[in-house]
């Protein structure tokens, strides 16, 4: 009879995780997309369940990942950041392109081409495109961000810097830029740089600045996992350039991060960091 109980209630729980992970799976579709752009990056696409039920354009978030993703295999992109987070619960209503740099710094120009692309094949709103990336993918960021301010409505990097000495296009755009004092991949100086760069030379209206006292490289990954965070970037459009500063990032905030259903396998270690 206790046999008999014991797989009675084995089967039940088995069903309702099941259950779960269906309901897990049918809140976005992901799709691997290798070489359909010519010499360019392969990456992921992610779209929202009801993506096909409308005929609504949508915000596309891009996700630039960090040196230890770098690659030819595509399931390192899921690691950590933005699609790792969906896996675990995350609800986006957003497109989210997810690329992979086999190697190297990231290109802006490679970038802009997955940008037209996407606006091609999918419905995206050119008004409504956003960019978030930590350590290699913070330098990305910024980069990107940088050559590119035209195509882009809000961005946020962490853990990284920018390679150009230059920060006009920086200056056009919402930026976030979020660093670590304990970090000892991409010291919190390569932010201070480009933040006293922007502040110095455009005053910084569009720019904010979380340095986080005795946080490592690998934490600021946790905002991968908050809506807020991703509330932050959706509230910004090319059509009104302005900032949102109703939300603030602090090591209380990264603590919330852990919530019931993705408190588990965070990833807050970077092997390597990219340095100019």
């Amino acid at each position: 009879m206790k046999r008999i109980l014991f797989l009675t209630l084995l089967f039940i729980t088995s069903a309702l995780f099941t259950t779960s992970a269906c309901l897990a799976q049918q809140n976005y579709t992901l799709e691997a997309k290798r070489g359909v752009v010519a010499g360019n990056y392969n990456f992921w696409v992610s779209t929202p369940y009801f993506f096909n039920e409308t005929n609504e354009k949508m915000p596309l978030v891009v996700f630039l990942h960090g040196k230890s993703l770098c690659g030819n295999d595509l399931n390192k992109v899921k690691k950590y950041g933005t699609i790792a987070a969906l896996e675990r619960g995350l609800e986006l209503d957003a497109v989210c392109l997810a690329p992979q740099n086999p190697g190297g710094p990231w290109n802006p120009e490679k970038l802009v081409k997955l940008l037209d692309y996407m606006e091609k094949y999918y419905r995206v709103d050119h008004n409504r495109i956003y960019v978030i990336g930590m350590s290699l993918g913070g330098y990305g960021t910024m980069d990107f961000v940088n050559a590119h301010p035209e195509r882009i409505a809000a961005a946020m990097a962490m853990g990284g810097g920018c390679s150009d000495q230059q920060y006009a296009g920086l200056s056009q755009v919402p930026l976030w830029i979020v660093h670590g004092t304990a970090d000892r991949l991409v010291p919190v100086s390569a932010s201070q740089k480009v933040v006293n760069g922007i502040r110095s030379n455009f005053g910084g209206n569009l720019l904010i600045y979380s340095e986080l006292p005795g946080i490592d490289h690998g934490k600021p990954a946790r905002l991968f996992y908050q809506l807020d965070t991703y509330y932050w970037l959706m509230g910004h459009s090319l059509d009104y350039r302005r900032v949102d500063r109703s939300f603030t990032i602090d090591n209380q905030t990264l603590n919330r991060s852990y919530s019931d259903n993705m408190q588990h396998d965070f990833y807050e270690e970077e092997d390597e960091a990219y340095f100019e």
